[in-house]
């Protein structure tokens, strides 16, 4: 097991390495720079900011400087902000992150109930009405998700209950200062990744209550509700522990857009706009961040995996 984490940790390391590398050239061929634009500043003042910040120096100089500064735990200055980067994520990710789990949380849970009510219910209208939701999950962007629910839930609703209880809200449009604020976002964020695991927790309980073991625990005079949730549901899960990786990226980076709809104090607004301001520290830094958080993601899931099923770690030991 040791050997398996140290080798994983090592992929890890290169995966950063590569990120990194890929990050700061990509944005060093974007044409103008931090200091040009509509409202460009007069040439000394600009070339006193490219010496501030060391863009006066060759690209591959500011690559090494900045490598050795994230080495460090130095994500650099933001030079539309003037701040640290490291005090922009550790002031805004908090909330990003509280989304992110929120959203994550009701994706994983309705995800699989949703699944395997599907799979029992296969060829019915509930089977069909839940793969419906499934697909409209997957086909339909969060943004658009959110704005559906923005209006038909915060707008609509507030207006039906005002007739009776005038200046009341159930869902507020938009903010991040109650419980009640959180609910549209999460919903808005987790839900394609909800249809996507429902999908997928279908197909995988489908799978399993066809193998020999389910029709003998079946014979054996076993209810269906303890066949189902004893010996079905822990088997169907290893899709779902599998695709968490991918499902939090998801989640994640999919926040920039939804914490901008709902005004929300996170990380997306900070990389939105440095990005359009060719904001070179923050995007590195917010891209290096997610990357590094992501990449641990995938490394607990693989532990967490191993641990669930026992054939994982036994094809290691082989290995």
């Amino acid at each position: 097991m040791l050997k398996y984490i140290a080798k994983r940790l090592l992929y890890a390391i290169i995966t950063l390495w590569v990120l990194i590398t890929l990050t700061f050239f990509m944005m060093r061929m974007l044409p103008g720079n931090p200091f040009s634009g509509p409202k460009a500043l007069p040439e000394a003042t600009i070339q006193a900011l490219n010496v501030k910040y060391g863009l006066d120096k060759p690209v591959i100089v500011q690559y090494g400087k900045y490598l050795g500064s994230v080495i460090t735990g130095d994500l650099g200055t933001s030079y539309h902000y003037n701040r640290p980067v490291n005090n922009i994520i550790t002031e805004s990710f908090p909330y990003s992150f509280d989304l992110g789990m929120r959203a994550l949380i009701f994706a994983v849970i309705a995800g699989i109930f949703l699944g395997i009510f599907a799979a029992r219910k296969r060829g019915t209208y509930g089977d069909t009405f839940s793969m419906l939701i499934a697909v409209i999950g997957v086909s339909v962007p969060s943004f658009i998700v959110a704005a559906l629910l923005q209006y038909f839930l915060s707008l609509k609703l507030n207006q039906f209950i005002w007739q009776f209880a005038p200046g009341t809200q159930i869902f507020p449009v938009n903010g991040w200062t109650s419980e009640m604020h959180k609910i549209l976002p999460a919903l808005a964020l987790g839900f394609g990744s909800m249809a996507t695991i429902s999908r997928l927790m279908r197909t995988s309980m489908l799978d399993v209550l066809g193998q020999d073991y389910i029709k003998t625990a079946k014979a054996k005079g076993l209810s269906e509700g303890v066949t189902v949730w004893k010996h079905a549901v822990r088997n169907a899960l290893m899709p779902i522990i599998t695709v968490l990786g991918p499902i939090s990226a998801s989640v994640l980076t999919g926040a920039f857009v939804v914490e901008n709809i709902f005004n929300i104090p996170g990380m997306g607004k900070f990389f939105v706009l440095s990005i359009q301001v060719q904001d070179y520290a923050v995007i590195a830094g917010t891209t290096l961040f997610y990357g590094g958080f992501l990449i641990i993601a995938n490394l607990i899931v693989c532990l967490v995996y191993g641990f669930v099923d026992p054939r994982v770690k036994l094809a290691r030991e082989e290995a």
